[in-house]
C-alpha cells in the first residue's frame, strides 16, 4: 500500500512539475518586465494570465481576445471589441512538453506499479490544465475551457506513454508485434518499408529545412536587428520578443520544409511565399520576418531538389531490403507508400503550424496542409520509386 501510495505521489509532482516549467519560462520574464518596466503598479495577475494564455497556445489551445479601443487604437487596427481568435499553435511550447512528458514516463516506468503512475500522472496533468485556464478566463482573453484541458493532457501523454515504452517493452507491445508477424511476407515488407521510408523522407526534409532556416537567418541579421530597433523596446523587452520568436522556431521550420517541398506558406490571406517568388503585404514588424525572401527568386526552384534528392536516397537505401519479396508492381506500391507515408506526415505538420494569427489578413497564416501533403507525397513516392528501381537494377548486376 506504501509503494503504491509513494507512486502515486511521485507521479502526481512529475506531472506537476512539467506543467510548470512550461508556465515559468514565459511567466518569469514576464515579472521581471512588471518589476523594473511597470514598477509593480500593474495587477500582476494580467502576467500570469499571459503566461497561461502563452503555455495554452503552444498546444493548439484557440484563444479569443478582444481589444479595448484604445489598444486597438494604438496598433492601428479597426474594429475594436470584435473578437478575434487566435488559433494558430506555438509548436515550441508543446514540443516541449512532449519532451518533458518522455522524461517523466521514464521516470515512472522505473517505479514497481508502472500503469497506476501513468494514470495519476494524465489525472494530475488535467486537473492543472483544468485549473490554470480557468484561471486565465477573463473577458479580453479567453481560452477555451475544454481545449486547455484536453490538448496539453494529449501532448503530455503522447510524451508519457513514448517515455514508457523507451524504458522497456510491456505486454501490449509484444502482442502488437506478435500480431505483425502474422501478416503476409510481401504485406509486412510493403508496410514496414513504407513507414520506415516515409518517416525517413519526411525527418530528412525537416533537417534540411531548419539548416536553410538557420542561414536565412544568418544572410538577414542585419534586416532583423533593423527590425528590432524598429520596436523599439529596452532590454527586457526585446528579450520577451526573442522567447515569443523561438516559441514559434518550429512552426518556422515547417513553412521552410513547405517551401522547399513546393506550395510554400502565407503571411495573411492574399500573401504567397513560395520558390516562385514572394509577394507578402503588408506584415506585422516581427524581426525573424526579416528572414523572408524578397521579391522573385531565379534559383527558387532549386530548393525542389531537396524532396526529390531525399524520396531517391531513401528509396536507394531500402531497395536491397525489399528485394525478395516484393518485385514489379508491388515496387510501385511500395514506392508510393513511401510518398504517402511522408507526405501524410508533413501534411499533418503543415496543418499543427498554420492557423489565425490575429485580425483581418492575419486569420490565415502558415502552409496549407492539403497542398504540402499531395505535393510531397508525389515527389517523395516518385523519387523513390527510381531509387528502388536503380537498387535493384544495381544488385542484379553484380
Amino acid at each position: 500500500m506504501i509503494n503504491r501510495q509513494l507512486t502515486a505521489l511521485f507521479a502526481a509532482l512529475e506531472a506537476l512539475l512539467v506543467a510548470a516549467i512550461g508556465i515559468v519560462i514565459p511567466l518569469a520574464p514576464l515579472t521581471v518586465l512588471w518589476g523594473v518596466q511597470f514598477g509593480f503598479g500593474l495587477d500582476w495577475t494580467a502576467f500570469w494570465r499571459a503566461s497561461v494564455d502563452i503555455w495554452l497556445i503552444g498546444h493548439g489551445v484557440d484563444v479569443t481576445f478582444t481589444l479595448d479601443p484604445a489598444t486597438a487604437t494604438g496598433l492601428g487596427l479597426s474594429g475594436a471589441g470584435t473578437p478575434i481568435e487566435f488559433t494558430i499553435a506555438a509548436l515550441g511550447v508543446g514540443l516541449m512538453t512532449a519532451l518533458l512528458g518522455v522524461r517523466a514516463g521514464r521516470r515512472v516506468a522505473e517505479t514497481r506499479h508502472r500503469l497506476l503512475g501513468e494514470l495519476v500522472a494524465l489525472a494530475t496533468f488535467a486537473v492543472v490544465s483544468f485549473v490554470v485556464s480557468f484561471s486565465a478566463l477573463h473577458p479580453l482573453a479567453r481560452p477555451s475551457l475544454v481545449q486547455g484541458t484536453v490538448l496539453p493532457t494529449l501532448v503530455f501523454g503522447l510524451g508519457l506513454a513514448i517515455g514508457v515504452r523507451l524504458t522497456g517493452a510491456d505486454a501490449r507491445h509484444h502482442r502488437i508485434a506478435d500480431w505483425i508477424e502474422s501478416w503476409p511476407a510481401r504485406v509486412r515488407t510493403i508496410s514496414m518499408t513504407a513507414l520506415r521510408g516515409g518517416t525517413a523522407a519526411a525527418a530528412a526534409v525537416l533537417l534540411a529545412a531548419s539548416l536553410g532556416l538557420a542561414v536565412a537567418i544568418a544572410g538577414s541579421y542585419a534586416r532583423i536587428i533593423t527590425l528590432y530597433e524598429g520596436l523599439h523596446t529596452e532590454v527586457l523587452g526585446g528579450l520577451t520578443v526573442t522567447l515569443g520568436q523561438l516559441a514559434f522556431v518550429p512552426n518556422f521550420v515547417i513553412w521552410t520544409a513547405s517551401w522547399l517541398i513546393g506550395p510554400g506558406f502565407a503571411i495573411g490571406t492574399g500573401s504567397a511565399v513560395s520558390p516562385l517568388g514572394t509577394n507578402v503585404g503588408p506584415i506585422p514588424a516581427i524581426p525573424i520576418l526579416g528572414a523572408l525572401p524578397a521579391g522573385d527568386s531565379a534559383f527558387g526552384f532549386v530548393g525542389l531538389v531537396i524532396p526529390v534528392a531525399v524520396g531517391f536516397l531513401v528509396g536507394a537505401i531500402l531497395g536491397p531490403g525489399v528485394r525478395r519479396e516484393v518485385s514489379g508492381a508491388a515496387l510501385a506500391v511500395t514506392a508510393l507508400a513511401i510518398g504517402v507515408v511522408g507526405g501524410g506526415i508533413l501534411g499533418g505538420l503543415a496543418w499543427f503550424s498554420a492557423g489565425s494569427a490575429g485580425p483581418g489578413r492575419l486569420v490565415n497564416v502558415g502552409p496549407d496542409p492539403w497542398a504540402v501533403g499531395g505535393f510531397a507525397a508525389l515527389e517523395i513516392g516518385l523519387a523513390a520509386l527510381l531509387g528502388l528501381v536503380t537498387a535493384l537494377r544495381r544488385q542484379r548486376s553484380r
